[in-house]
């Protein structure tokens, strides 16, 4: 029977923004405040505070690690998930080039569907939620690895192994340049990964959630969040930002190609947000991090930050519109030696952790989550017409 004859439907917002589909105990975005936080915790104090792992483990198990022992405990037991079945790694050169042009994120989606068909996941509401939750952590552990192979073989080099001895954000540039990174860079990657690990129940997040509410296995849900995830009105910004610097180019060009595209109506990239109501904490962040590299892409992204912010206002009177996550995310990277064509696919690297996180709560609820469409086409029934 069609579930609209059996609930009353109710009109919602368009995208519906602002609609609460459930509870979670996972983190919330209170975008007023310029504000978000992963459990009990200010996500931007977890960024400057901890370890990627330690935000890892309070994502999946509800708690920061109590002590050392608890925290080495955690990275043995995921260290091992980081190497590749041998069915999934000997299908990885292929896969490389097949998605040649579209890049390692389009990879990601095949490669981690035949991880998780290798790994032998089932559906989640078929299992326990301690098999759901080891699903899910071999998942997580194992995107970087599929990440920086297929980037790397897309570029005609071998993938590098993962390294047991360097922690999660260290051991994805290792695996992604084959250098020792240097460690102030390793962390600030490792700080803008924890930044990114959740953020609400932005478009990915949902969706895994809504895949996870089939009772589908772990990595059909997340399969279907990176697809979301590769949108470039979700996470493919932060190139993007940092090509709107490129196409500035020098300070004395800042103020007529905002103009020029505030008043034809263009999105600037990097600037505005749809939660937020201020400053995105995480840019703020980022800005600071950026600053301790100094030089001057970040003299020039400081400066176009000032100007634009400036032009809006004028422009724009009454709305509030600041840098979002996207714009010192691409500087931050870009300093630190990522490829731009890696920028997109880093935050995955860290939002697999939510949305994996997300897919063990839903996973526990057996509603499945069917909305519903108000129809709008041609008044049915009419009658079918006979083939002229």
């Amino acid at each position: 029977m069609d579930g609209r004859s059996m609930n009353t439907t109710v009109d919602v917002p368009r995208g519906l923004a602002g609609v609460v589909v459930t509870e979670t105990e996972l983190g919330d975005v209170r975008g007023r405040e310029g504000f978000y936080h992963y459990r009990q915790y200010s996500a931007v104090e977890l960024a400057t505070s901890r370890t990627f792992e330690d935000v890892w483990h309070l994502m999946f198990r509800g708690a920061l690690p109590a002590d050392a022992a608890e925290r080495a405990a955690f990275a043995a037991e995921i260290v091992p998930l980081r190497s590749l079945p041998e069915a999934v790694r000997g299908a990885l050169p292929a896969l490389a080039r097949a998605t040649a042009l579209s890049g390692p994120l389009a990879g990601l989606r095949t490669a981690l569907s035949l991880l998780g068909a290798s790994a032998g996941f089932r559906p989640v509401y078929d299992i326990d939620p301690g098999r759901r939750a080891a699903d899910g952590l071999a998942a997580c552990a194992a995107v970087p690895t599929l990440l920086t192979a297929l980037h790397r073989l897309g570029h005609g080099l071998e993938p590098v192994e993962p390294r047991a001895d360097l922690p999660y954000a260290a051991n994805y540039l290792y695996m992604l340049t084959g250098q020792e990174p240097d460690p102030v860079k390793a962390r600030a990657v490792e700080q803008y990964l924890i930044a990114t690990i959740d953020h609400g129940f932005n478009a990915s997040t949902f969706t895994a959630r809504v895949i996870a509410s089939t009772g589908a296995d772990v990595a059909a849900a997340l399969t279907g969040a990176i697809g979301a995830l590769s949108g470039p009105l979700h996470g493919g910004a932060p190139s993007r930002a940092l090509d709107t610097l490129d196409a500035i180019g020098t300070a004395d060009r800042i103020e007529p190609w905002i103009r020029e595209r505030v008043l034809a109506g263009d999105r600037i990239m990097g600037f505005g947000h749809p939660v937020y109501r201020t400053e995105d904490p995480r840019s703020r962040m980022l800005r600071e991090i950026a600053l301790g590299f100094g030089g001057p892409l970040v003299d020039f992204a400081v400066e176009v930050e000032r100007r634009v912010e400036q032009i809006l206002a004028e422009l724009k009177p009454g709305r509030e519109l600041h840098t979002n996550v996207e714009f010192y995310a691409g500087v931050v990277m870009e300093l630190c030696g990522l490829p731009r064509e890696m920028f997109t696919p880093t935050f995955c690297a860290a939002r697999v952790v939510g949305w994996s996180a997300n897919i063990l709560e839903q996973a526990a609820d057996s509603k499945i989550i069917r909305p519903a469409a108000r129809y709008a086409g041609p008044t049915p029934p009419e009658p079918v017409p006979a083939l002229g």
